[in-house]
């Protein structure tokens, strides 16, 4: 979410034409914090060329559509940081609450324990070398990697307690975010299940203003995940808060990039988390705001069928044959399916699979993908079964 406007797709056409009077934006400074702070630095400012290049590139074109559609001003408030995990952002009461999530942060703390002589020593001999590179006239040595049980931005409850808690006074309409890399490429996606929703449910909680809109985008494609990372079961579990009243997700499985963890399209994210807006947080009714959504599997034969929600007016895929889906007998071994639409529903076969069990689509760090609805909205990847 921090990705700023001038790094953005059409950067420089976005910030010339980007004059909204009508449109503020409050960029919150990076604080992490072991104790709850009562203030933040920062300051408003009004949409114009000048100030543009620094909005959140999504949250900048989630409030332009809106302004646009609706005809009233808006506020948003930016307090993000880019590579960190969701723990980072939880409140300690949130998280102590729940045995899980109070054992994974017992188990950070005391890696960080462990962490801190070695890193310190580290630390101090590079200090060393530093300083006589500098005397020498020579380029000084890269700094030791900080563990990460020791980064601060990734300590549970500190960037809550510096970043958020000090929001929390001050009334808000909803919440858009978007976030996750992190925790997927930390294999934290088992975990992500209940700490996504631990982290809806906080801050509905410190606000007190019951179950506002929080509305988030599902990670992208990308390829370059670290080394047994878990992107699709990320999504996954981003997929899963929408039990959650109020939630509404943005799929992004099409526009990321397979090189670049930081997609340049912002345009279409903005744009999907504003149509979950009016729908969600407005009541817009009759506007088809979601992809696909996977809602229960039929078999038929030798064949599974696959029922969507957010349909629309039918299934469609773009361009020709639709592509992504996959089939597993009882040995879980998945492979490539045939897959036709029929309407609100996709068929799959594969001469391999004569008793298929399971389907999955889209499932993989940069998968191949191309169902959408009517309205030209993604589907979002999904398996039937764990």
């Amino acid at each position: 979410m921090q990705w700023p406007l001038e790094r953005a797709n059409d950067a420089m056409e976005e910030i010339a034409a980007a004059q909204y009077p009508g449109i503020r934006y409050f960029t919150v400074a990076r604080t992490a914090a072991d104790t709850r702070k009562d203030d933040v630095e920062g300051k408003w400012r009004i949409v114009t060329p000048e100030t543009a290049g620094e909005f959140s590139g999504v949250a900048y074109f989630f409030a332009r559509h809106l302004h646009r559609e609706l005809g009233v001003p808006f506020g948003i408030i930016i307090s993000a940081w880019g590579g960190t995990p969701a723990q980072s952002w939880t409140s300690s009461r949130k998280l102590s609450a729940d045995p899980a999530l109070a054992e994974f942060v017992a188990k950070f703390e005391a890696d960080g324990e462990a962490a801190r002589p070695g890193y310190d020593a580290a630390f101090a001999d590079w200090e060393r070398q530093a300083a006589e590179a500098e005397a020498a006239g020579d380029e000084a040595p890269r700094r030791p990697p900080r563990p990460r049980a020791l980064n601060p931005s990734a300590t549970p409850s500190w960037l809550f307690n510096g970043m958020i808690a000090p929001l929390t006074p001050y009334p808000i309409r909803g919440v858009i975010w978007y976030q996750g890399e992190n925790d997927a490429n930390n294999r934290q996606a088992l975990l992500y299940r209940r700490l996504f929703r631990s982290l809806i449910e906080d801050w509905r909680h410190e606000w007190g203003q019951g179950a506002f809109p929080f509305l988030f985008v599902q990670l992208p494609n990308f390829a370059g995940g670290a080394e047994g990372s878990e992107w699709p079961e990320l999504r996954e579990a981003q997929a899963m808060a929408l039990g959650l009243a109020g939630t509404g997700m943005a799929v992004t499985i099409d526009i990321g990039d397979s090189t670049d963890i930081h997609p340049g399209n912002k345009q279409d994210a903005g744009l999907r988390l504003a149509l979950a807006a009016r729908a969600i947080a407005y009541g817009e009714q009759g506007l088809e705001f979601s992809g696909p959504m996977y809602r229960q599997t039929t078999r038929q034969g030798s064949a599974l069928r696959l029922w969507f929600d957010h349909a629309g007016s039918g299934l469609q895929a773009r361009g020709a044959p639709l592509v992504g889906f996959e089939l597993a007998g009882s040995d879980g071994k998945f492979v490539k399916a045939d897959a036709s639409i029929d309407g609100s529903s996709v068929i799959l076969t594969s001469p391999e699979v004569e008793a298929p069990v399971q389907a999955r689509y889209a499932w993989g760090d940069d998968p191949q993908s191309n169902l959408i609805n009517g309205a030209g909205l993604p589907a979002s990847p999904f398996r039937t079964m764990d």
